[in-house]
């Protein structure tokens, strides 16, 4: 049966600056540390139901990570390419 449990470890630590997230239980402290605003956006309420259902459930720790993942980078914009993918008008290789 699958471990259960806050002590639980990340398969891959999750760094925050100084900061190094190993457990779940840091993970939760971490989030229940944020200020009120930042704790209320919907990618950090679902990074915690998605800790509470490992925690829980036993289910694999990288859902939680991804959760994690999710709340650090919310507000991160890919860049846009508007010229996309260059197009190859050359010959291929095998038709020479």
């Amino acid at each position: 049966m699958t471990e259960r449990g806050w002590g639980r470890r990340f398969e891959d630590p999750i760094t925050i600056g100084d900061r190094v997230l190993e457990t779940l239980l840091d993970a939760g402290e971490y989030i229940t540390a944020l200020p009120k605003k930042e704790h209320n956006a919907p990618e950090w309420q679902a990074a915690m139901e998605a800790l509470i259902l490992v925690t829980e459930g036993g289910g694999p720790t990288m859902f939680a990570r991804i959760g994690i993942m999710r709340g650090l980078n919310r507000h991160y914009v890919p860049e846009l390419n508007p010229k996309g993918k260059e197009p190859h008008w050359g010959r291929r290789k095998r038709d020479q």
